[in-house]
């Protein structure tokens, strides 16, 4: 299984649209002002974004993985995008920032290299696949 998209909802969409290409995404579908599909320049995910007249509920966070959070955080602070934090390094081993979209969306944009996968915490077993063991569907198999 492999994560395809995350869709959000936006009062704008063409106006979220400019955000995201600004941090770097590539518009590969346009049909706004009701919907576009964004891809991430690195891998193959996608990232859409579906009109709505009110957008609630912003307890989702995303995150954007970027090879120089400092030289990024730079770059976009210069082309006008407002963090609401300074790049941090934390004890999770990820250095990363905080910013808002038009519609309010959490961000991070974030480096973490090797750790983001592979965290020195990182369950070394395969004690995830007892949480398998009751399911009614293993989509393992």
């Amino acid at each position: 299984m492999n994560l395809n998209q995350i869709t959000i909802k936006s009062k704008d969409v063409n106006q979220a649209v400019k955000f995201y290409i600004k941090l770097g995404l590539k518009l590969i579908v346009d049909s706004t002002p009701r919907y576009a599909r964004l891809e991430c320049p690195v891998g193959g995910s996608t990232f859409s974004i579906s009109h709505a007249e009110a957008v609630k509920n912003h307890s989702l966070v995303i995150y954007f993985e970027v090879e120089n959070l400092d030289h990024s955080y730079k770059k976009l602070s210069s082309q006008g995008v407002v963090f609401t934090s300074q790049p941090q390094d934390q004890k999770w081993l990820w250095r990363e920032v905080t910013l808002l979209d038009p519609d309010d969306h959490q961000l991070k944009l974030f480096t973490a290299g090797n750790n983001r996968r592979n965290p020195p915490w990182r369950v070394k077993d395969k004690r995830w696949f007892e949480y398998l063991s009751d399911s009614p569907v293993n989509l393992m198999k």
